[in-house]
């Protein structure tokens, strides 16, 4: 165990001074790549770690999110990079987990309680006779009330300008005092550079070293992925029924009989179907054959979408609600289920008229990153509603839903992430210049890969007349003069940051980008 502590450590001070080496006044891309190879490396030579197959799957699903990183460098791919890193640590300390949710709580309690399992491994040091232990043992009896002062300070500097003012100036005479230490001792040490590399060292310790107690894998160990029949006297009284009990008698607690609950069900899902089924039949025949515009054309096309949307979901919630417990299996219950899954089905060509809204706005109106999120959370939604037929048709519970659609989540959101969205959507719009209007301010607004192709179509963003369509406005260009100095001071600023980073910020699209623009990195 001391050995393992010493490798572990040894691994946390390397990584500390990697994690200031390839960040420090860098742009996230290789570098990110660098980092999570170390860290995946330093856990497949921790013993403590076990070389599953779920290890295996989430390690090779972080490392292609930090490729992505080097590819692609989007804000997708970053966010997909964090969230790839936070499950992989968790899955790989945890292996009793089995959710993407827990995983992540995991990862974060153990990022939390870094300063007292560095304390706990520092204590297991031993060199011959010698250990740390004696002189970290005061350690603990300071760092609650040092984080509780913290706290108050903060409050209280918020609530106080003055005493917030007088505590800026000790903290800068503290800064400056240290600076100039560091400046004495160390000429290319500063005090901020320093604080990095300890910020390095906590985060890597966070990742590759394991909390001592793994009494959050006992929060799922209870869950299981099947409906069971629970007799109702069988079940343990919670605090809140106690206390609704005392107050109330049985005007709340007492609970519906199954048979019941089955005619309510029953009537709700006969009603719910007539319901959506009226809608669908207007969708069908005004939607989805010979559909014009008219009248607030974007308005009622967002909010129409953002309405079924919110339909879907409530949907599965409804559905959820009454599946969820002894009424699965009722000896009646095959009508619920049959008329269960038929409000599915409905809803299955609601979502279908979603897409149908979907491509009308883009086909009138272009590409934006919004719009192709309602088709992603339209997909999602189909998939809701699959993994929501399973769990009604082969009895499973509410844990087995969030476990698959979990996973699921995760892999399309890895899938989503191997596209350079950015220009996907330039080119889309730009190519479709004829039939919609340009939003040039909105093209103007995304990232430096996209300059090269605004600027090959320069001429596409000058000043146009409104476009109409079916007598509705559907762009309202700027001047030229506008436009072109816009993009200009774009193609500078990127110019700039190109040459202030090193190798270690180097990504594929920054280098075509600086390619198309005759920038030689030396």
């Amino acid at each position: 165990m001391k050995n393992k502590s010493n490798l572990l450590l040894l691994s946390t001070l390397i990584g500390g001074l990697l994690f200031s080496y390839i960040f420090w006044k860098e742009w996230l891309a290789l570098n990110q790549l660098i980092y999570s190879a170390f860290i995946i490396a330093v856990t497949i030579f921790n013993s403590e770690v076990i070389k599953s197959t779920k290890f295996k799957v989430y390690a090779l699903a972080h490392l292609l999110a930090a490729a992505l990183m080097v590819v692609n460098n989007s804000a997708l791919s970053a966010v997909t990079y964090y969230i790839s890193l936070v499950l992989f640590v968790g899955f790989a300390h945890y292996q009793a987990v089995r959710t993407i949710y827990i995983a992540g709580m995991a990862t974060v309690m153990q990022m939390i309680t870094v300063p007292a399992t560095l304390l706990k491994r520092l204590s297991d040091i031993q060199i011959g006779k010698f250990n740390l232990k004696p002189f970290l043992r005061p350690i603990k009896y300071i760092i609650l009330p040092l984080i509780i002062l913290f706290v108050f300070t903060a409050i209280y500097s918020g609530a106080n300008d003055v005493f917030a003012h007088y505590l800026e100036l000790i903290f800068t005479n503290i800064s400056n005092f240290f600076n100039d230490i560091f400046g004495f001792i160390f000429q290319d040490l500063s005090l901020p550079r320093f604080l990095h590399f300890c910020l390095g060292i906590l985060v890597t310790a966070g990742l590759i070293i394991t909390f001592y107690n793994k009494s959050i894998e006992k929060i799922e160990a209870t869950c299981s992925e099947s409906l069971l029949r629970i007799r109702r006297s069988q079940k343990p009284k919670s605090i809140w029924y106690e206390v609704a009990h005392t107050f109330t008698s049985q005007i709340i607690t007492k609970k519906m009989a199954l048979k019941t609950e089955y005619i309510i069900g029953l009537i709700s899902f006969i009603s719910l179907n007539l319901l959506l089924l009226s809608v669908n039949l207007i969708d069908i025949s005004t939607l989805w054959f010979g559909y014009k515009p008219a009248g607030n054309f974007s308005a009622d096309l967002h909010d129409g979408t953002n309405a079924l949307i919110f339909s879907i979901i409530l949907a599965m919630a409804v559905i959820l609600y009454f599946f969820r417990g002894n009424l699965n299996f009722y000896s009646k219950s095959k009508t619920l289920k049959i008329l269960a899954i038929a409000w599915m089905v409905q809803n299955f060509i609601l979502i279908i008229s979603v897409f149908i809204r979907d491509g009308y706005y883009i086909e009138f109106y272009g590409l934006t990153h919004k719009r192709i999120g309602v088709l992603v959370f339209a997909m999602l939604c189909t998939i809701g509603l699959g993994t929501v037929y399973i769990k009604v048709a082969k009895q499973k519970t509410l844990f087995y839903l969030f476990k698959v659609n979990g996973n699921i989540w995760f892999a399309l959101l890895l899938a989503f992430s191997l596209i350079n969205w950015d220009v996907f959507i330039v080119k889309y719009n730009l190519a479709k210049s004829e039939q919609v209007g340009v939003d040039a301010d909105y093209l103007l607004s995304l990232s430096d890969k996209t300059l090269p192709i605004l600027n090959k179509n320069r001429s596409k963003l000058h000043y146009t007349p409104s476009k109409k369509l079916y007598e509705r406005e559907i762009a309202k260009p700027q001047t030229a003069d506008f436009y072109r100095d816009q993009l200009d001071r774009r193609i500078g600023y990127f110019k700039e940051r190109y040459q202030e980073v090193s190798w270690l910020s180097w990504n594929l699209q920054d280098w075509k980008t600086a390619e198309y623009f005759g920038l030689n990195k030396k």
